[in-house]
Order: structure tokens, then C-alpha cells, then sequence
């Protein structure tokens, strides 16, 4: 994120906490702070954070749970993967390989036993 994007994401903010400190100081902190992360996500970011907070948001609460993002997306592209298995197996009318269902029944016992 460039500066002006830090401008125009600190606007968002100030717009619904007055007292945001928006001064050209803080711009510079929150620039270099920000510098590596995407705009629309931060943006995205404070918009959720308006919803539940009445306190302005910090550098770390810009920037999400940046870990728990790439959790999700790390899940979201094993699940594709999988859809993608799942549909070839579809596509070749053929059944799982041997052992499949054993290895998920197997998985499914050990979460239960938890």
C-alpha cells in the first residue's frame, strides 16, 4: 500500500472515529507499517472492524489476523484441490483409489475420540 492509499484508508476511518489521529506523522507510520499490505484487503478490514468496535482500529487490527487469513485461503485451496480429485474420479467413473474410504473413516474416529 502507497501512501495516498494510506490517506484514503485513514479518511474511511476518521469519517466514522473523529478522534483518529491523522496527522502526518501517523501517515507515515501507518505507510510503513502498511507498505507490504494490499489496500482492498486493509480497506476490508476496517470495514469489518467498524461494524463491531466503537474504538479506532490499530495498525494490527488494518491488517486483519493476517495468520488466520492464510489458514483460510490455505483451506479454501486444499478443498479445491480435493473438489478437483473428486470431479476427475466423477469425470472417469471410476471409484476412489484403495484404501480411500479406510483413511477417511479412520480420520473421522480420531476427531470423534477427541
Amino acid at each position: 500500500m502507497n501512501e495516498t492509499e494510506v490517506i484514503d484508508l485513514m479518511k474511511v476511518i476518521k469519517r466514522r472515529y473523529p478522534s483518529f489521529d491523522t496527522s502526518p506523522e501517523n501517515v507515515r507510520d501507518h505507510a510503513k507499517y502498511l507498505r507490504d499490505f494490499p489496500f482492498e484487503a486493509a480497506l476490508e478490514n476496517v470495514e469489518k472492524y467498524i461494524l463491531t468496535d466503537r474504538f479506532p482500529p490499530t495498525i494490527a487490527d488494518i491488517r486483519g489476523r493476517l495468520g488466520d487469513l492464510q489458514d483460510s485461503q490455505r483451506s479454501k485451496d486444499e478443498a479445491a484441490a480435493f473438489q478437483a480429485k473428486l470431479d476427475q474420479w466423477a469425470a472417469d467413473d471410476r471409484p476412489p483409489p484403495n484404501g480411500y474410504w479406510e483413511r477417511v473413516r479412520q480420520k473421522l474416529q480420531r476427531k470423534d475420540d477427541q
